[in-house]
């Protein structure tokens, strides 16, 4: 969406401190309960001493069922979201998955003082992960449409808000673990932390239908007569000059492709306006499948991305080890793994607002995408432990942190672009329906579904990835 001259201000950048807020809280289940997998592995796999070595009494493969079950119904749902969005109005779809993300959380933080047994502890953590991704791919679909209607700036305000996600959940667990309590209270207080902020998320976009500058983008009746009055008015005044250009008889045919006539009488032109049903069927022949179809290579990129990112992380990069024992031995990973890839991608992420290369038109785009598949021997060849069969190449801890750095900001700048450059494709090849141009009726809902298309094509993408958790460790 374009600004409109006559908006009113967006008083101390209060819609965007919301939006941002509002991408913060898409993006806290998935990265708490990842960033949190020390302490589950640690209440799950239990360990005993035998004959003087130790042995662990039940392998549950938490991060490889984690990913799984966290990525599976984001590509379900989001499904179910992208057809199903008109029938169910926004306001339940955002506040009520935020509601129920929230009770899950203090239902997870409420487990860390109940004892259970450890399959027991599974299965709830299992379920809850599975419910809570599952409303959080309605809230990001929802939210995308959301933010669609309003100027460019306040998408990429959002997708900074997401970014910055997993940087606020690694901080979190590097503040418990710095913390010298026991393992317990240090978990207690670190999902306790998301409660808030999915209940500031919720009360931020309670807080949206109030601001002015919110309102006026949101209220789509109104922006479809003023949009639709603007467009006609700027058609019209084409036609009149073409005309007053050709003869100077004040009644000719309009050059227009709409093969339209306009009256020029007595140097007054009289617009001839479509009625709004009229128009919104023209806007939706250029139907969700026709924009697909235009930008499919940015789709593709955005698919491979996440194919190459979640492939490793964090299924692959937890399971590296730290040559230095010791204290360091429990922050590395929270240090060289999460933190260094949410904050790198963030990074990744704003680099597009300043600069964008290489362009869209340039085929050396996808190359560069597909290039980052690189990084998949590369984490491999790292001190990955257990490992039966490949070599280590790159044992140190620096060299780690170096790969994982250039990882994630290839990962965060390539997956930003290609969201970026998908709305101008589809505009430059003629279509309008995947642009931010429009926000009238047949616009914004058809953005809305491309919008969760991207969401969708993440979900492929983390769904291939599970085959290559389960077959990554017998290779290692």
């Amino acid at each position: 969406m374009k600004d409109r001259t006559d908006a009113p201000r967006d008083r101390g950048w209060l819609v965007g401190i919301t939006f941002f807020i509002l991408g913060l809280g898409t993006l806290l289940p998935w990265n708490f309960f990842m960033t949190a997998s020390m302490y589950f592995n640690r209440r799950l796999n239990k360990v005993e001493w035998s004959n003087g070595t130790v042995v662990v009494q039940k392998e549950y493969y938490f991060n490889n069922w984690m990913t799984l079950l966290s990525q599976l119904p984001l590509l379900l749902c989001t499904l179910l979201n992208s057809f199903f969005y008109q029938r169910i109005s926004g306001m339940v779809r955002i506040a009520g998955s935020l509601v129920f993300i929230l009770v899950l959380f203090i239902l997870t933080a409420i487990l860390v003082k109940v004892p259970m047994e450890e399959d027991c502890f599974f299965s709830v953590t299992m379920a809850t992960i599975w419910f809570i991704n599952s409303f959080g791919a309605v809230l990001q679909g929802s939210l995308f449409g959301l933010v669609g209607l309003l100027p460019q700036r306040y998408s990429a305000v959002f997708m900074s808000g997401q970014g910055l996600a997993g940087t606020f959940a690694a901080l979190a667990m590097l503040v418990s673990i710095a913390s010298d309590t026991d393992l317990e209270t240090a978990a207690l207080g670190y999902f306790i932390t998301p409660c808030v902020g999915t209940l500031l998320t919720l009360l931020s976009y309670l807080l949206l239908p109030r601001l002015e500058f919110a309102q006026f983008y949101l209220d789509k009746s109104r922006s479809y007569e003023v949009e639709t009055i603007d467009e006609l008015l700027k058609e019209s005044g084409t036609a009149q000059n073409g005309k007053l250009n050709g003869k100077a008889n004040g009644s000719l045919a309009n050059g227009d492709a709409s093969g339209e006539e306009v009256e020029v009488e007595g140097g007054s032109p009289k617009h001839n306006f479509l009625p709004l049903e009229q128009a919104e069927d023209r806007d939706r022949k250029s139907t969700v499948m026709e924009v697909f179809k235009k930008i499919w290579v940015m789709a593709f990129c955005v698919v491979f991305v996440f194919t190459v990112t979640l492939s490793v992380f964090p299924a692959v990069t937890v399971d590296v080890k730290t040559i230095y024992p010791g204290k360091w031995e429990s922050y590395f990973i929270s240090v060289c793994c999460f933190l260094i890839f949410n904050v790198c991608d963030w990074i990744g992420r704003t680099v597009t607002t300043l600069f964008q290369w290489p362009p869209k038109e340039s085929r050396l785009f996808p190359v560069l995408v597909v290039s980052r598949v690189v990084f998949v021997p590369l984490l491999m060849f790292c001190n990955v432990q257990r490992r039966s069969y490949l070599p280590v190449l790159f044992s140190h801890d620096a060299a780690f942190a170096f790969i994982m750095m250039l990882f994630s900001l290839s990962s965060g700048y390539c997956v930003c672009l290609s969201m970026t450059y998908a709305p101008h494709v589809s505009t430059a090849r003629g279509g309008t329906t995947g642009s931010h141009h429009g926000n009238t009726p047949g616009r914004s809902s058809a953005r809305q579904g491309v919008d969760e298309r991207w969401l969708l094509a993440e979900g492929i993408a983390d769904w291939q990835t599970q085959s290559l958790h389960h077959s990554t460790y017998p290779m290692v």
